[in-house]
């Protein structure tokens, strides 16, 4: 691109410098011969002809050091260092000398000299065109008219370890030299009239190539700064050429002569001619001079910053942030950049908001103020009608920009395809909000653009940038289901797929396929949630799945063996309970039986509910069912359902569900399960069946005598013909003394077809027992006197009459008696004294009587001890069937005897021993 093409801009303010001393124009150096400039570390340098080199500092206060007793030629500050490298002469003829002036240093009223050495190429004296060393002090190279290069390695400050030679020589004198570092690598530009060439000095042996067969002058090189990564800039009358070390870059092309170049900052500096002449100053005898003009340009940004004419420039420094021109006028003019934000104005004036953003990021201009230059510019190419290139602009200030200042603009305008593009950004940019992706997808519903909603949802490995729960409502109100299915697996929002599926859609097959491939809990909710539907549409298969669930659940999708299993592991066992899904199959009672039975199959233990709820369901069936051979079938179930030793239903709701369906097995067999043996009798009795009345009370007589009393007032107050019932009944009563005879006759009194010929044998055979009782007792009583008369003349007789002991053998040892000896009056029982001692528990009881004279004393206490025992007295009378026997037994124990037993008395205690004449 020609330099004509560019825009120009007038970014820098000129003006001439001026002594802050007089405020009137610097003329310091009015009368110096410059013959070199540098500028660096602080400081403008100067040198002239006649040897001297002059400093101005920030403050234009100027120093000056004679360095040359002829002249200066070449002047090269150091950048890192404060140190400043000059070439010129001290003797008359081409005698140059190199000399290193350490700046921080003073001797002798100006900078301490710590270098001073020649410069002649192989002892061949010739001027020197060009100088440079290396930041690193390490290396030094001269350039000379005969075309040869002059490299020093060592330690630049000091001549002792400095080493040289030439690396170059060309028949064309050397316009430039220039390092640069790439890598670990040194290369050396070398440039003169007729080529630019690239040297590697930094291996065993130098390397050189040439970059081009056209060279540049004296003064049209200069090296770019990083922006540009560090190039060498050559000046031609066609061109400016840019080259690195192994090639030539790009070229700027445009015509006219450059003299001189100069980098600042990222801006180009060329010193061109101009053909209007002006008038010199009076004090140069009014020869005339030439205009150069000066133009800065703005390489990165294709601008020209500024251009002005300049009467016949020097040179170009910078420093402090200006750019200082030296003209032949012998004033020194100062460019003094404008700020950033001054240049975006004059761009935003012109609406050149390219350039604008351009110049703010190479200037790196902070976020906000580019966010500021996108708004602006997207404002400006929305108020043309430019909506494309407008929302381009809009994107850039996503984050910072409040979008909904953008999305209001183009609702209004309905560009819905540049607010779709837009929305796009803010989901990529992670900025979306839910309303933002709600827009997005209804501007691509409204568009019917199904190819950008794909791209958007369906493709899979396409990082998520939008909430997922909006926008699965989006799609499912624009009835796009498959894209909302498809969102709702991907992310695993079960809750939204189910209800598409369901609800939308109606594939309940693929909804419960779906659910089977889910975690336990989340398969467990679900199921709860939705079971009902899923029953009613495809009843098998949700029942199989519940079977599944209540049972050992894995997802369909997983293996039966996993890894950990493999390792060693135990599997884990999940199951639901099952009792929590019974309201599912509320209208489809054939499934809810089938899943009833496989639960009480696979798991015994199932609780209650399930075992009530299926005998509930077989009775259902039992008695609606028409045919017979179902329904026998059914009864079968029901019967071993009922008599299942591990089935654990609710005995007494069971006995509700048989009595509400009329299950006559069920009833009988529940009340014979809990012992109500009367419920069997009673329900026989009402449905008037007189054989399993009597098979009743012979089957559970044992158990409770009562049912042939119950029997017997039954069959009393039947008028039917029952006299083989009444006799048996009788029979048993009889046999088992169940009830007296004078209430058997009143009982039978009530019915009208109990004649006497039923109840005489029974009379008389009773009769006969009172008989013989009667005289059992009497006879019973006649013993039991007597044997009181004989106690109680014995007791008198051992109270009034002496007692003889005549035994002659001890009643333990059986060996004849001797002295001394235990008597006792029982008997009589005598002892050897050291037998009774040994035998006897205690010296007042006799030893072969004391077991029997313990049992009674144990009675007697029993009986004192019980004698006050009225609650358990009326409890057990009101329990026994034989009352008479209870008071009897109680009366026997002295319960009701108002004086108390007198324990002492000689019938009751034990005889006291006696002893011989040694007697104890």
């Amino acid at each position: 691109m020609a330099f004509l093409q560019w825009r120009r801009f007038n970014f820098f303010d000129k003006e001439v410098l001026k002594d802050p001393e007089t405020d009137q124009v610097y003329d310091k150096l009015k009368d110096v011969n410059i013959s070199a400039c540098v500028s660096g570390r602080g400081q403008l340098i100067v040198g002239d002809h006649e040897g001297y080199v002059y400093m101005i500092n920030k403050q234009l206060s100027l120093n000056m050091f004679k360095a040359y007793e002829i002249r200066v030629s070449h002047l090269h500050q150091m950048k890192q260092h404060n140190l400043l490298v000059s070439i010129g002469e001290d003797e008359q003829g081409i005698n140059p000398l190199i000399k290193v002036w350490n700046l921080d240093k003073m001797d002798k009223g100006g900078p301490m000299c710590t270098r001073i050495s020649r410069a002649i190429p192989n002892n061949k004296a010739t001027p020197v065109t060009c100088l440079t060393v290396h930041e690193n002090l390490n290396w030094m190279a001269v350039g000379f008219e005969n075309g040869s290069v002059l490299l020093f390695k060592g330690d630049v400050t000091r001549d002792r370890h400095s080493k040289s030679r030439i690396v170059h020589e060309s028949p064309k004198p050397v316009t430039a030299l220039e390092f640069k570092t790439q890598g670990k690598n040194i290369f050396l530009f070398v440039v003169t009239d007729a080529n630019v060439i690239s040297i590697n000095i930094s291996g065993k042996q130098d390397i050189k190539s040439t970059l081009e067969m056209f060279g540049g002058k004296r003064g049209g090189v200069v090296m770019s700064d990083q922006s540009q990564d560090n190039q060498l800039v050559v000046a031609r009358p066609d061109a400016v050429y840019f080259y690195q070390t192994d090639s030539r870059g790009p070229c700027l092309a445009f015509e006219g002569e450059k003299l001189r170049l100069h980098w600042f900052r990222n801006y180009l500096i060329v010193v061109g001619k101009e053909d209007k002449t002006l008038p010199r100053p009076v004090q140069l005898s009014g020869q005339a001079m030439e205009m150069h003009i000066v133009t800065v340009y703005d390489i990165q940004n294709k601008f020209i910053a500024y251009s002005a004419p300049f009467p016949d420039v020097i040179d170009v420094l910078s420093e402090w942030g200006s750019v200082y021109i030296l003209g032949g006028d012998q004033k020194i003019y100062q460019l003094q950049e404008k700020d950033t934000q001054t240049k975006l104005e004059m761009l935003f004036k012109k609406n050149n908001y390219t350039l604008a953003i351009s110049l703010a990021k190479s200037q790196h201009y902070d976020q906000e103020g580019l966010i500021d230059i996108f708004t602006q510019y997207g404002d400006h190419l929305y108020s043309k009608g430019d909506h494309d290139g407008a929302i381009d602009q809009y994107i850039k200030t996503i984050g910072k920009l409040e979008a909904s200042y953008v999305i209001r603009k183009f609702l209004d305008a309905q560009r819905i395809h540049n607010l779709t593009k837009y929305l796009q950004a803010l989901h990529k940019q992670q900025q979306a909000t839910e309303e933002h992706t709600t827009l997005l997808l209804n501007c691509y519903t409204k568009l019917k653009d199904v190819n950008k909603l794909d791209e958007f949802i369906m493709t899979k490995d396409r990082e998520v940038d939008f909430d997922v729960e909006t926008a699965i409502k989006v799609c499912r109100q624009a009835g796009y289901f498959e894209h909302a299915l498809f969102l709702a697996e991907k992310h695993g929002k079960h809750e939204w797929y189910l209800r598409i599926q369901l609800e939308d859609i109606k594939q309940y097959q693929k909804a419960l396929e779906y659910i089977g491939k889910l975690e336990f809990t989340e398969t467990e909710e679900n199921v709860k949630k939705y079971g009902k539907v899923l029953m009613a549409e495809v009843p098998q298969q949700t029942t199989e799945l519940l079977k599944r669930l209540c049972t050992d659940y894995r997802p369909t999708d997983k293996p039966l063996i996993d890894q950990s299993m493999m390792d060693g592991g135990v599997a884990r066992i999940e199951r639901a309970p099952a009792e929590h899904f019974i309201h599912i199959f509320v209208n489809n009672s054939e499934k809810l039986t089938e899943f009833l039975e496989h639960m009480i199959k696979v798991q015994p233990n199932s609780p209650s509910l399930l075992y009530n709820t299926l005998l509930e369901l077989y009775l259902h069936d039992i008695v609606h069912e028409t045919d017979s051979t179902r329904k026998t079938e059914r009864v079968r179930k029901t019967e071993e359902l009922l008599k299942n030793p591990d089935a654990k239903y609710d005995l007494d709701q069971a006995m509700v569900l048989c009595q509400m369906n009329d299950f006559k097995a069920g009833i009988l067999y529940l009340y014979e399960k809990a012992h109500l043996y009367q419920q069997i009798l009673r329900y026989h009795m009402e449905h008037d069946d007189f054989v399993h009345v009597i098979e009743t009370c012979k089957k559970f007589g044992q158990q409770d005598s009562n049912l042939w009393v119950q029997a017997l007032s039954y069959f009393a107050r039947k008028e039917d013909n029952c006299k083989p019932q009444l006799m048996e009944v009788l029979s048993q009563i009889d046999k088992k003394n169940l009830l007296p005879p004078l209430l058997v006759i009143q009982t039978l009194a009530h019915n009208s077809t109990a004649t006497l010929s039923v109840v005489k044998d029974y009379i008389i055979r009773r009769l006969q027992m009172e008989n013989d009782q009667i005289a059992e007792d009497e006879r019973l009583i006649k013993q039991y006197r007597e044997d009181t008369d004989k106690k109680r003349a014995q007791i008198e007789e051992l109270k009034t009459t002496a007692k003889v002991f005549q035994a002659s053998k001890c009643n333990i040892c059986n060996h004849p008696l001797e002295l001394p000896s235990v008597h006792f009056l029982c008997e009589p029982h005598s002892y050897h004294q050291h037998c009774f001692e040994s035998y006897a528990e205690n010296d007042s009881e006799c030893p072969v009587c004391a077991a029997e004279n313990r049992k009674i004393m144990d009675i007697i206490r029993a009986q004192e001890q019980s004698k006050d025992l009225h609650e358990q007295f009326h409890n057990q009378l009101q329990r026994s069937q034989d009352g008479f026997s209870v008071v009897a037994d109680y009366f026997g124990r002295g319960v009701f005897n108002k004086v108390t037993l007198i324990t002492d008395s000689p019938a009751r205690q034990p005889p006291k021993a006696a002893s011989t004449s040694r007697f104890v």
